[in-house]
């Protein structure tokens, strides 16, 4: 690797961090980058999650104060966010390259629509009262098995899922989806760690990148509107879900 590639995934991991913190999808950027270093397509998914991981946690602590409110959904959720993650790693080891690939543009481009009306959502089931104890930690689980497998716009997936069930501030949810996005990626990558063929020098200047990335996106994203957070995962998971769907 050149000094000129390291400087390419440090850069890649630092706009992942920031992106992955206020939105989600972060990966579509490191991912290609491994691509075009020549990384083989299951080397370069696995060596993207080990090296985003420690940005995902810095982001999350990022949004500390945002998760004290919440400490009394975050065990459910973040137990189905293990479970979730442990069966999409298991996933990936048996089933064949790209066998989500058909799916991931409907799940990315379900979640756009489902945050651009998520206003409208969160108060017709807090209008109606609509319980989500039992519901929640399912679809999140589900979420989950996604992000062990392949993870990318895991958090734009994540932010519309709890933004219709929850009428919470966004803020607040973009700190609880910044915690499970981080649980999802550090059980997935300790897996992978072990179980698979990591090439560590890539993994570890995405590290360094997306841990610096993950600071500057929480200090950004805590002080940005709830509308123009929303807009940007919007315009972002748009982009995303159009991205995978011509390619």
């Amino acid at each position: 690797m050149t000094p000129l590639d390291a400087l390419a995934l440090l850069a890649a991991g630092l706009a992942a961090g920031v992106v992955n913190t206020v939105a989600g999808s972060g990966s579509l950027i490191t991912f290609p980058a491994l691509l075009a270093l020549g990384f083989p397509p299951v080397v370069a998914n696995v060596s993207d999650t080990v090296g985003l991981a420690a940005g995902s946690v810095t982001g999350a602590l990022g949004y500390r104060a945002e998760l004290r409110a919440q400490r009394g959904r975050l065990l459910p959720l973040c137990t189905a966010a293990v479970l979730g993650s442990l069966t999409g790693v298991l996933l990936l080891l048996r089933l064949p390259p790209g066998a989500f690939k058909a799916i991931v543009p409907f799940l990315v481009l379900t979640a756009v629509l489902l945050m651009a009306v998520q206003p409208w959502l969160a108060r017709w089931t807090a209008a109606r009262q609509i319980r989500v104890t039992g519901v929640l930690p399912v679809l999140v689980y589900a979420v989950s098995v996604y992000g062990g497998y392949f993870g990318a716009a895991q958090g734009v997936l994540l932010i519309a899922l709890l933004g219709c069930l929850l009428s919470e501030d966004l803020q607040h949810l973009n700190g609880l989806k910044n915690l499970l996005l981080a649980v999802v990626n550090v059980v997935a990558a300790l897996l992978y760690a072990t179980t698979a063929h990591v090439a560590w020098t890539a993994a570890l200047l995405l590290a360094a990148g997306s841990i610096a990335g993950g600071r500057l996106g929480a200090s950004f994203g805590r002080r940005l509107p709830a509308a123009v957070l929303r807009w940007s995962i919007i315009t972002i998971g748009s982009i995303v879900g159009l991205t995978l769907a011509l390619t």
